[in-house]
């Protein structure tokens, strides 16, 4: 039996089960999504800044469906989906700027970078919350009200992040 993949243009890719079942295996001892780990493993073939591109097409996508899942009240998929397009944003901050970014202990040491770097405890304290959507996936811990609480740090953690990519 083949397993389909879709990527970033919703093109389909085909893989035998026991490709497909390596691949689910290395995302999950890296604690990313399939996809991260796909994309992931592309960007080490590419040039650094080809590579953020694909990291910000990734978080663009995800915030999309994110926004999707919201919409119709699936907050369970929404947050697995925010945490990833939060992730991505920082697998693109890691790139820029010579880090490690290819495990959440890798995102998490990124934030940390960034609070002592920029004197601003925001980012480790916004990630901690992004952290509580992505465990809320596997748990199913919020309600709406803490769910949209989440949320709005979720996008608040992106804009940190996409002004950094800016500048």
């Amino acid at each position: 039996m083949l397993q389909q993949f879709t990527r970033l243009n919703l093109a389909i890719l085909e893989l035998p089960d026991e490709v497909f079942q390596v691949i689910a295996e290395g995302a999950r001892r890296l604690g990313v999504s399939v996809e991260e780990f796909v994309i992931d493993a592309i960007a080490k073939l590419l040039d650094p800044s080809r590579r953020i591109e694909l990291y910000i097409g990734l978080h663009e996508k995800l915030l999309r469906e994110a926004e999707e899942f919201n919409l119709k009240g699936d907050l369970v998929q929404a947050s697995e989906k925010y945490w990833g397009t939060a992730a991505a944003l920082l697998n693109a901050v890691g790139e820029r700027l010579g880090l490690p970014h290819h495990t959440h202990r890798d995102l998490k040491e990124i934030a940390i970078h960034l609070t002592e770097r920029e004197g601003d405890a925001e980012y480790t304290r916004l990630l901690s919350s992004v952290e509580t959507l992505h465990a809320s996936y596997y748990h199913n811990l919020l309600g709406k009200i803490s769910f949209e609480a989440h949320r709005e740090d979720a996008l608040r953690l992106m804009e940190r992040l996409k002004n950094l990519l800016e500048n």
